[in-house]
C-alpha cells in the first residue's frame, strides 16, 4: 500500500489525459482502493479545467458555483478552505477571465525590489535608491 501511494504521487499532479499506460493502471488501482482520493482528484482537476478552458466571466461564475456545490457535497475540509476563499474573493478572481492575466509579474518585481533593498540593509536615500532601481530594472 505504501509503495502504491509513493509511486502514484506524481500521477495525482497530472491531468488524466497526460497519463501513460502504466500511470493509468496505477491510478485505477489507487482510486479503487481509495475512493476519497478519486473524488479529491476529480475536484482538483475540475477547478483546473475551469481556469484553463473558461473564457467568459458569466460562464466562469456559473462553473465556479457548480464546483463550489460539489465541494460542499463532498465535505472535504481542505477544499472547503479553497471554496471559501473563492467565495470571498470571487469578483477579483473573475477579473482573471477578462484577459487571462494575473499579477504575477508585479509580485515578481516586488520580490526583486525587496531582495535589492535587503542586500543593502535598508534604504537611507530614497531618491538614490529609486535611481539605482531604474538603472537596473528599467
Amino acid at each position: 500500500v505504501k509503495q502504491l501511494l509513493a509511486r502514484s504521487r506524481y500521477v495525482l499532479y497530472k491531468k488524466p489525459s497526460a497519463w501513460t499506460d502504466s500511470q493509468k493502471e496505477r491510478a485505477g488501482l489507487l482510486f479503487e482502493r481509495f475512493p476519497d482520493l478519486k473524488t479529491a482528484h476529480g475536484l482538483s482537476m475540475g477547478l483546473s479545467q475551469i481556469f484553463e478552458h473558461t473564457t467568459d466571466k458569466v460562464f466562469a461564475l456559473a462553473n465556479l458555483a457548480r464546483w463550489h456545490e460539489q465541494v460542499r457535497q463532498t465535505g472535504f475540509k481542505a477544499f472547503n478552505t479553497i471554496a471559501r476563499s473563492i467565495e470571498n474573493h470571487y469578483q477579483t478572481i473573475l477579473n482573471y477571465f477578462d484577459n487571462r492575466s494575473t499579477n504575477a509579474s508585479a509580485e515578481s518585481f516586488n520580490a526583486k525590489i525587496k531582495a535589492f533593498r535587503s542586500q543593502f540593509r535598508g534604504v537611507k536615500n530614497i531618491e538614490f535608491f529609486l535611481y539605482r532601481l531604474t538603472n537596473l530594472y528599467a
